[in-house]
């Protein structure tokens, strides 16, 4: 796990001080998509979960926890929010996670936890925490 944390410390770091800076953070995209704004809300919903998955593993079995991405993206009016206050809750609950990875109990790294909305899918603390770092990876590569 302490190679997933550092991933998740050199993605977030190399983000914001490589790209961020260079992002059109204005962008209103014409098809429905997510702005530049809302997709890093959605990671910021994305953390939320996973960090709530992550803690509640260390001691519960099957532990529950699913979002309606679009809506939680909807709801939360990222497009009208100041960015830099969304980056500061991204690094902030990213830094959180990685705590938390970092110091993660071995005998619990097995422990599943279902992220499905209907049937079961059940997946180990540690498909998580790996799937959570690509799924970073593939939104950060949509900004533009």
């Amino acid at each position: 796990m302490i190679d997933i944390a550092q991933k998740i410390n050199d993605e977030v770091d190399s983000f914001l001080s490589d790209t961020s800076p260079n992002i059109n953070w204005d962008n209103i995209p014409e098809n429905s998509k997510w702005s530049n704004k809302e997709i890093i809300g959605h990671l910021i919903d994305s953390a939320h979960v996973n960090l709530q998955r992550f803690v509640r593993c260390t001691y519960s079995e099957n532990f529950k926890l699913t979002y309606d991405q679009v809506e939680w993206v909807e709801a939360q009016h990222y497009q009208e929010s100041d960015i830099n206050e969304l980056l500061m809750l991204w690094k902030a609950l990213n830094m959180q996670i990685i705590r938390v990875l970092k110091n993660y109990p071995t005998n619990r790294l097995q422990t599943q936890c279902d992220n499905s909305k209907t049937e079961p899918s059940l997946h180990t603390v540690e498909w998580l925490a790996a799937d959570y770092v690509a799924h970073m990876q593939h939104h950060l590569k949509q900004l533009n």
